[in-house]
């Protein structure tokens, strides 16, 4: 069955609209002292603009694209200030001021894990959060050793957070990301993974050749991404990019149990009970849905997408569920619940949930969803560090 994973984005308020710039600089300072910060990073979160203060608390970011970004400022020992800004094209100047963290102990109410505990969350870790595609094998953790672990037994969710970056090498795509992870939740009886943090991309260091090679990868990964639609969508060119968007409409099997109780039950019964783990391995096979019906018209843009009254921020509604179908690349992958007609072709295809309760999402015009997240399943749930790229990321063959 497909991994489901829902990525949460830190959003910070107010909004701060800045006049248009392609440079960001700035002082960063104790709150208590007013002594400047040196070696502290300041960035654009899940973009290439970053840097760090000089000895003096300086810093400047050059070429940064229009669009909205969260700006972030964190160093270790002090608390992070992190604010959504606009970018257009006028010289920008902050000033910033840290506040030391006060630190506190976790919640004992997990267990320590041993050293090979460790080294099979560690495992786990890298297959949920970075990835188990052919990019994924061309992806190095640097420094594992920044990364802290606990297990929550009475719910069968590993953990893991950090307090400073940690830092992976992609060498199929040529980016060294150092990601500053808040949270990292994997349930290990739904499959479900949830994680909040920011991340700031690297240029890695190449011969032509090898730059070459990495630009081609990079595009394999934009076309048909998320980003490239939420792209395409604005830009009113879904159908020259080559996605497709139909309605989807869904009825629950009323008599399948949800996936936390039978994971809980094939737990209980493997290795005791051959006849029940039997019986609720065929329960976990059974279809999660009864009835799956596809909407037989194309969508239009305009059913789906809302303008707002902040620039550059668009919002996107839609009934029931929304079934993306990408006509440029197959799908290579198998999705259990992932429903198709007969008639229909084998290409990449996502199933997108709103989650809130007002059934609605916000994106940017850099494709980067903003604030809740939707539930993607299908093609764009593969989606790991593995394959992800700088929101600032434009194609090079400049294809729609």
């Amino acid at each position: 069955m497909a991994r489901l994973i829902k990525l949460v984005i830190l959003l910070l308020c107010p909004v701060i609209t800045l006049a248009q710039s392609v440079a960001i600089t700035g002082k960063v300072l104790r709150a208590d002292t007013k002594a400047p910060l040196s070696h502290a990073s300041v960035f654009l979160g899940n973009s290439s603009f970053g840097t760090s203060t000089a000895d003096d608390g300086t810093f400047t970011i050059n070429g940064i694209r229009p669009g909205r970004y969260n700006f972030i400022v964190t160093t270790v020992g002090f608390e992070d200030n992190s604010q959504v800004i606009l970018i257009n094209t006028d010289p920008v100047n902050f000033t910033i001021e840290l506040s030391p963290r006060n630190i506190q102990l976790k919640e004992v109410n997990i267990s320590t894990l041993s050293k090979a505990d460790r080294k099979l969350a560690l495992e786990r870790f890298k297959a949920e959060f970075i990835g188990e595609d052919d990019n994924a094998k061309d992806c190095k953790l640097i420094n594992p050793e920044v990364l802290n672990f606990s297990f929550h037994q009475n719910k069968n969710v590993l953990e893991a957070f950090s307090d400073e970056f940690f830092i992976v090498e992609n060498r199929a795509l040529g980016y060294r990301i150092k990601f500053l992870m808040k949270k990292f939740n994997s349930d290990f009886l739904t499959g479900s993974v949830i994680y909040q943090g920011q991340r700031m991309f690297e240029q890695l260091p190449g011969k032509e050749s090898q730059i070459k090679k990495w630009r081609k990868k990079r595009d394999e990964a934009y076309y048909g991404s998320a980003m490239h639609f939420y792209r395409s969508l604005y830009k009113d060119s879904l159908a020259s990019a080559g996605f497709k968007i139909y309605r989807l409409t869904r009825t629950i099997n009323p008599n399948r149990p949800s996936e936390g109780i039978i994971q809980q039950n094939l737990t209980k019964a493997k290795g005791t009970d051959d006849n029940a783990f039997l019986k609720w391995t065929n329960i976990k096979l059974s279809p999660k849905y009864s009835v799956q019906t596809l909407g037989k018209e194309q969508l239009a843009i305009k059913d789906v997408l809302r303008k707002t009254d902040q620039q550059g921020l668009f919002a996107v509604t839609f009934a029931d569920y929304l079934y993306v179908i990408y006509t440029k690349k197959w799908e290579t992958n198998y999705f259990r619940d992932l429903y198709r007609e007969p008639y229909m072709l084998n290409y990449e295809t996502t199933i997108v949930s709103l989650l809130n309760k007002d059934r609605i999402m916000f994106f940017d015009r850099n494709g980067t969803t903003v604030g809740d997240s939707p539930l993607y399943e299908g093609t764009w749930s593969r989606a790991r560090l593995s394959t992800m790229l700088p929101v600032d990321y434009t194609p090079a063959n400049n294809q729609p």
